[in-house]
């Protein structure tokens, strides 16, 4: 099936159909990224390795991810374990800056986009692939720093962001993808994506992105305790910080990322971090998203403390 499209590449380093043979795709398993799988292999003729990086997900399950690339027509599948490079490469500049956006969203899904880029362009390095795409939408700030990490480790490298070229809206993905037989996440009823690493959960699609309408947190915060079934008695969280960084968490001594992956589950068995923003868009428009961060706003408010 291809869909057409009005959408006119002008920048050089944007892939043409016929340019590339083989594509590495940032994969993380959900709506947009699944279908696109599918879709550049028809549209492309090209092969398709997906790329999975283990950044500490809070609720993805990565083994299921991978199998379903493979059934989807990936003739290679990667999982790549940066856990501790990305807490202490990338979050941890984050934390010694207390990087927060609109005040509460502390970059969870922006910091990811660098080691991404990075990571991209060592592995298609390493597959012979001569493209990367990206599941970026074409509205929002991600699109504009991906691309950006690719083309500063490797400028001569091709890209393709599907999600600009196709004609499709979220109910017509979804109609896509069973069309295909492609199991995703998201369906007309459940119509939220999210973007998931240790350092938050971003949740986009359906009501969220209504302005007049209180998000149903209810329906689709699935990981943790909703604030208001949190236990009634409180829970004291004793962090050691050093040089900015935290060290050890109620007495015990852990590397940055399991310390930031117990403390997710500490505090979100409260019900904290869940926070309600309607951001700016680089490319001017505002677009409603949803925030599970736990170890990320413990962390950050008490190193502001």
């Amino acid at each position: 099936m291809k869909t057409k499209t009005n959408y006119i590449k002008v920048a050089s380093y944007e892939a043409k159909i016929g340019e590339v043979k083989k594509v590495l795709l940032l994969y993380s398993g959900g709506l947009d990224t699944s279908v696109m799988l599918k879709w550049i292999q028809d549209n492309y003729k090209a092969q398709v390795v997906a790329l999975t990086l283990d950044l500490g997900q809070q609720h993805d399950d990565l083994e299921a991810i991978k199998k379903k690339a493979l059934k989807l027509g990936a003739v290679e599948a990667i999982t790549l374990d940066v856990k501790e490079e990305f807490a202490n490469e990338y979050i941890a500049k984050g934390i010694k800056a207390n990087a927060s956006y609109q005040w509460d969203y502390h970059l969870s899904c922006a910091i990811g986009r660098a080691i991404l880029g990075k990571k991209a362009v060592e592995i298609a390095k390493k597959t012979g692939a001569d493209c990367i795409a990206h599941g970026c939408t074409g509205k929002g700030n991600d699109q504009v720093r991906i691309e950006g990490y690719i083309l500063t480790h490797n400028p001569k490298m091709k890209i393709i962001a599907p999600v600009r070229e196709w004609n499709m809206d979220r109910n017509e993905e979804i109609k896509y993808a069973k069309k295909h037989h492609i199991p995703v996440p998201a369906s007309i009823d459940f119509p939220y994506s999210v973007d998931d690493n240790m350092w938050g959960m971003t949740w986009e699609g359906g009501e969220i992105e209504e302005p007049d309408v209180i998000s149903p947190i209810e329906k689709f915060l699935t990981t943790y305790t909703l604030a208001k079934n949190a236990p009634n008695k409180e829970e004291l969280v004793k962090l050691e910080f050093k040089k900015g960084i935290p060290v050890a968490l109620n007495g015990e001594k852990l590397s940055l990322a399991k310390l930031i992956i117990k403390l997710n589950k500490l505090a979100g068995k409260h019900g904290v971090g869940v926070v309600h923003v309607f951001e700016d868009r680089l490319v001017g428009l505002k677009n409603g998203g949803v925030w599970e961060q736990p170890a990320g706003h413990v962390i950050i408010e008490a190193q502001r403390a």
